[in-house]
């Protein structure tokens, strides 16, 4: 093999060994923020069954 072909290789797999990372990292930075998501989603979802409470207390308020 010339060196030449040699050097491209070696590039090559430079690039993917630096795509990988980069990839690993941005997989990283979703994962975090997925879980600031649910966590929100969670947040919202608490906060809207208080107020739902709420209006089912005033229903049966109303009704009585």
């Amino acid at each position: 093999m010339s060196i030449e072909l040699f050097n491209q290789l070696e590039q090559k797999v430079t690039s993917a060994v630096e795509a990988l990372e980069l990839m690993r990292m941005e997989a990283e930075e979703l994962r975090e923020e997925n879980a600031r998501l649910k966590q929100e989603r969670e947040e919202w979802e608490r906060r809207l069954s208080a107020l739902l409470g709420k209006f089912e207390e005033v229903e049966t308020t109303a009704t009585s």
